[in-house]
């Protein structure tokens, strides 16, 4: 099985991003460049630089003009599900934050001359909703749960993309970075002596290091032909426990408490997805795709993570 990091690079292109400057667009935005892509970022004000350009995605507007310029369309964008509590406005955002991004670039695409070769729309794990014990993959159908209503949607809104542009919709995990991520709010915790069990722990928690979703991004999209859904999974299942345990370790912190359930309940109520939902899901087609993890299981990720953080 061959790296992706090692194959030969592909001619340089014109990539254009939406939710550039979030956690992962940053990360994925400096790699692109490194690797010599033109990346160009869509932003919601005024543009500051020649490599910006204003679009409104909840009046659908967006030159599809722009379009025509670029070689691939990577969107990101979508309201953070970490924003606590999920009232129904909350909750409301991060659907049509998502959506209507979605269907605004695909719709761009299909008018477009000549539309980009691929497009890769970032979608959620959280389609296959709490499935204790269940080994879930690209095959598996759908959850039950908000986030599986969002996630359907989201993806929903790419079908409207022309035929000839290959589409993937990415389904990411918990991605592991030292600036954010799904173990962002843990580590000050962590820091502080108050890394907790959560619930019973035993609940599996589908994580990525972020090292490893950015380069699954960029073997997507330069050295793939799959289209679809692709989860961005590590390759290893973890529980709760393992992880948080790990990273009270690796940071010298005790980890002598526990939430219990009820109380996690009580405090998130319909946000207790995202920490008491248990998900054993499989990068299948992304194994199948030659596709090489550096992390190659949760405590790789932590170490990684931790060292970052020393």
């Amino acid at each position: 099985m061959t790296s992706s990091s090692t194959r030969p690079s592909s001619a340089p292109q014109r990539i254009l991003i939406s939710g550039a400057s979030g956690f992962i667009g940053t990360a994925l935005r400096r790699r692109l460049e490194e690797e010599g892509h033109t990346v160009l970022r869509l932003v919601r004000g005024t543009p500051q630089g020649p490599d910006e350009f204003n679009w409104a995605p909840n009046a659908r507007m967006l030159d599809h003009g722009l379009i025509d310029t670029v070689d691939a369309v990577i969107n990101l964008s979508g309201s953070p599900l970490g924003q606590l509590p999920w009232t129904p406005g909350r909750k409301r955002r991060m659907l049509d934050s998502r959506v209507q991004a979605t269907r605004t670039l695909a719709e761009a695409m299909s008018m477009a001359g000549a539309p980009p070769k691929t497009f890769l729309s970032a979608s959620a794990v959280g389609f296959y909703g709490d499935r204790p014990a269940e080994r879930l993959d690209e095959d598996s159908a759908r959850g039950e749960g908000f986030l599986a209503d969002v996630v359907e949607a989201w993806e929903g809104a790419t079908v409207i993309a022309p035929e000839k542009t290959r589409t993937v919709t990415f389904r990411t995990g918990l991605v592991f970075g030292p600036e954010g991520g799904a173990v962002g709010p843990l580590i000050p915790l962590t820091k502080l002596g108050l890394a907790s069990r959560l619930g019973t722990g035993g609940q599996h928690w589908p994580w990525i290091s972020l090292h490893d979703e950015i380069e699954a991004i960029l073997h997507l999209l330069l050295h793939s032909e799959l289209d679809g859904p692709v989860n961005l999974v590590g390759p290893t299942p973890s529980t709760a426990d393992r992880i948080t345990r790990r990273l009270a370790r690796d940071l010298h912190r005790p980890y002598a408490l526990r939430v219990p359930e009820a109380i996690i309940d009580l405090a998130l109520q319909d946000a207790r997805e995202l920490l008491l939902s248990s998900q054993k899901v499989m990068p299948k087609r992304l194994l199948e795709d030659g596709f090489v993890f550096r992390h190659e299981t949760a405590e790789d990720a932590v170490d990684a993570l931790a060292s970052e953080l020393r």
